[in-house]
């Protein structure tokens, strides 16, 4: 099959591996079905879409929102605002988790804020009516655990995104959560972007909230505290959808 590809924006080599171990895991993947560009040490270059099966984003420290920006932030968000606009374009698969957000909000025109950031621990997240039928969600129960740490938020989304040639996509939104009101939404057919993190698991979570706790997503101190909160849920049925995100789009056909 045609690989996946993560993109990534992690400038921690710990966490930018396993990042895409966390990835390559929950979707099923081999390391040859998914291949890794890390966008803050590389700039992307021309991304030839056919030669994949799929984009993934994962996350970052950097948010859309920040004031001040750094040169290296500035051309990570330019590059990924022109692949989404392209992948926009086509409707083609992409899943964006948390850094996302900024990006695929920015691009379509949302509402981006900071009024609903979530400090790093496990949340309900519930699925909106007829967010079910989905196919990526058709396993993914009404409400479920999964795990969080942003200080950017999705505030509102528009009903449609228009793209370059005139023609309009429905923007849908698939989840809520309790203090944040958008934690999932789908743009076009085959766009999905998440504020949670659906391919961590308790293990990579805390991997992560060690890498991280000096950088303002919870009390320094309390990072012991937040790893055992995080065990406390079971969010196994959160990576679900990754998982059928692989399997909708593992194009087969040899490439061109």
């Amino acid at each position: 099959m045609r690989p996946f590809l993560l993109i990534s924006t992690r400038p921690e080599d710990a966490a930018a591996t396993g990042e895409y171990e966390s990835f390559r895991t929950v979707m099923g993947l081999t390391p040859d079905q998914l291949e890794h560009h890390r966008l803050e040490q590389t700039p992307l270059g021309h991304i030839r879409l056919d030669d994949f099966s799929g984009i993934i984003i994962g996350g970052g420290p950097y948010n859309n929102t920040d004031e001040d920006k750094h040169h290296t932030q500035i051309r990570v968000e330019k590059e990924l605002d022109e692949l989404v606009t392209r992948i926009l374009a086509r409707d083609y698969p992409l899943f964006a988790a948390c850094y996302g957000i900024g990006i695929v909000g920015t691009a379509i025109g949302a509402e981006l804020s900071r009024n609903h950031a979530e400090d790093a621990q496990a949340i309900t997240v519930s699925l909106c009516q007829g967010a079910h039928r989905d196919p990526i969600l058709a396993t993914t129960p009404p409400q479920f655990d999964t795990l969080v740490g942003h200080k950017e938020n999705c505030e509102a989304l528009p009903s449609n995104y228009t793209r370059a040639d005139g023609t309009t996509m429905p923007v849908t939104h698939l989840a809520r959560g309790y203090n944040c009101p958008i934690h999932m939404f789908k743009v076009g057919h085959n766009t999905y972007v998440t504020q949670f993190h659906p391919e961590l698991d308790h293990d990579s979570f805390a991997e992560r909230v060690r890498i991280y706790q000096d950088q303002g997503y919870f009390p320094p101190t309390a990072a012991e505290e937040v790893i055992a909160q995080a065990r406390t849920h079971d969010v196994a049925q959160s990576q679900s959808m990754l998982r059928a995100f692989s399997e909708r789009y593992g194009r087969t056909m040899a490439r061109t």
